[in-house]
């Protein structure tokens, strides 16, 4: 998962070394065993226990900071049980006074006994919407800047309840309300299973206080409306209960998901030429099988953006057969289109130009 600690010195938000303290030391702050504390330290160790090579604390991580406070809970338990850590704070300098909420979010980390803490200054360009746009600037930047490290994010239950809401609205299959997991290289997510109100508790008995972002209380954001309006009154219609009911079902569909994926595997092996797939052979497989198989096919031929409904016109190719055209699919190139397409008994991928 990681590297061992190396002694790396401390930096701050601008990059230069931060002096040890006094007695030379860099010990994380120790923190009261409060019920909070102790949840979230729980969440980490299980984490390190199920993620960390040989389930052994002492590698090295960097933790995604943004200040607020389900990252800062999670600075606070990682440096107590996992090792070293560097805090990695995205500026996305969307805010007049975004670079003093970073070297805020820096000194909270030092504080806390992070190895290092820097600040990484992002441009948002807003395509495709500024949410989408923010993540994917955040992402990028996470990514160049860890140096190989797994990087932890501070992901809630809560967060995973309204993941899965807004993947049932996009309304793409059970894939699409799968959730967060809480390991896909590089990203660690060790508070998937602990809810919001207890890292705010943490930071309350620690006493680091976090930084209430505004957007997180926008209602322009979808994701806002869903945490402040329609979680809330599902909550309240249905007795409570529905994050963590939403939280079990995205699991237990990730798990269903696994079986699935490696069956639709064995079939499209079955299938395949190496390029072409067998009509005869997909057209007597089950549709869930089928379905994941063809879109598996397709993402590996360079397709792209997939949605329901390139899949169900590309399976209309085998199951329902009318002597259609080709199913274009994204991923082409300037002058050509990727198009799926039946021809003398196989299913095809290729470039087309117009």
């Amino acid at each position: 998962m990681g590297r061992a600690p190396g002694g790396r010195p401390r930096v701050s938000e601008h990059g230069g070394e931060l002096s040890p303290g006094a007695d030379g030391s860099s010990s994380p702050r120790r923190l009261p065993e409060t019920a909070a504390v102790l949840e979230v330290r729980r969440a980490v160790r299980d984490w390190v226990v199920a993620y960390a090579p040989s389930g052994e604390a002492g590698t090295a991580v960097a933790v995604a900071l943004s200040g607020g406070a389900d990252s800062l809970a999670l600075t606070a338990a990682a440096v107590l049980e996992v090792g070293a850590v560097d805090a990695l704070v995205v500026d996305h300098q969307l805010q007049a006074g975004s670079d003093v909420v970073a070297a805020a979010a820096v000194a909270a980390a030092l504080s806390l006994g992070c190895r290092s803490a820097r600040v990484l200054p992002v441009e948002v360009d807003g395509a495709g919407g500024m949410e989408a746009a923010a993540r994917r600037a955040r992402y990028a930047a996470l990514d160049e800047a860890r140096g190989g490290l797994p990087v932890l994010l501070g992901h809630t239950l809560d967060d995973q309840a309204e993941t899965v809401l807004l993947g049932l609205a996009r309304g793409s299959g059970g894939r699409s309300i799968h959730g967060m997991t809480e390991w896909a290289e590089p990203w660690g997510r060790p508070l998937l299973g602990v809810r919001r109100a207890v890292t705010r508790q943490l930071c309350a008995d620690v006493g680091v206080p976090p930084y209430a972002d505004p957007h997180n209380t926008s209602p322009e954001f979808t994701r806002v409306r869903l945490r402040t309006e329609v979680l809330p009154l599902l909550e309240d219609v249905l007795g409570g209960g529905v994050a963590g009911a939403l939280a079990r079902t995205a699991e237990q569909l990730r798990e269903d998901g696994a079986v699935l994926d490696a069956l639709a595997g064995e079939l499209l092996h079955t299938a395949s030429d190496g390029a072409t797939l067998s009509i005869e052979t997909l057209a007597t497989a089950p549709a869930a099988l089928r379905r994941r198989a063809i879109r598996a096919w397709l993402l590996a031929g360079g397709a792209k953006a997939l949605t329901g409904k390139h899949l169900h016109a590309v399976d209309e190719l085998i199951t329902d057969w009318r002597g259609q055209g080709g199913v274009a699919v994204g991923g082409g190139r300037p002058g050509s289109r990727l198009v799926a397409a039946r021809e003398h008994g196989r299913l095809t991928l290729r470039l087309r130009s117009g």
